[in-house]
């Protein structure tokens, strides 16, 4: 029964240990240390992002049914440019 709770007892150091190991930094660890080429930490933290900070509202309006179709009949005219280019040089490659 003492055996059991010794090697128990020694399981749960060992297994606080392994997950303290996971917790700390490694780089900073007197033995380890960081390689001679790192840049130095900066004096003060950067501050966290905004991230509820929200953008301010548009100024541009949404496009109407005319100008959706003119750039939808643009587009697909440079697609048709580009493909023919496209092929028109792969013929001269031939």
């Amino acid at each position: 029964m003492r055996v059991r709770q010794l090697s128990a007892s020694a399981g749960l150091l060992l297994l606080g240990l392994a997950l303290g190991g996971c917790a700390s930094t490694i780089a900073d660890a007197p033995l380890v240390g960081l390689p001679a080429n790192t840049p130095a930490r900066p004096a003060t933290p950067a501050e966290y992002l905004p991230v509820h900070d929200l953008p301010a509202p548009r100024q541009e309006t949404v496009l109407d049914q005319a100008q959706q179709d003119k750039l939808e009949k643009d587009l697909l005219a440079a697609r048709d440019r580009q493909a023919s280019g496209a092929k028109a040089a792969q013929r001269r490659t031939n």
